[in-house]
């Protein structure tokens, strides 16, 4: 079971601060909470919905990117063993910003 997370700016999810490392996320802050991510379960590229069109009816974010993580993550502090978690990560390039979109029970 997974929960999505809130709608912000348009789009869904919760504005994080990752650093990324040369194959993926490392860790990510959640509010005042520092992730650890321990692996990386699945990354995937997806394009902006066909439906989301600008004023004059273009769709220029048909063509734009945006790259998904799917990581497994620990609070800092905790036990891998008995806390961790399934956390997907956005990227949105174009805003240069990083957005936790789902959570995963």
């Amino acid at each position: 079971m997974s929960r999505v997370l809130g709608e912000v700016a348009g789009g869904v999810g919760e504005e994080v601060h990752v650093e990324r490392g040369p194959l993926g996320p490392v860790q990510f802050w959640r509010g005042q909470s520092r992730y650890l991510v321990g692996e990386l379960l699945d990354s995937w590229v997806e394009t902006a919905p066909w439906w989301r069109r600008d004023a004059t009816g273009a769709s220029a974010d048909l063509v734009a990117t945006q790259e998904v993580w799917r990581v497994e993550a620990v609070r800092a502090g905790r036990s891998r063993t008995d806390f961790a978690g399934v956390f997907d990560l956005f990227w949105d390039a174009a805003g240069n910003r990083w957005w936790l979109v789902r959570v995963h029970d």
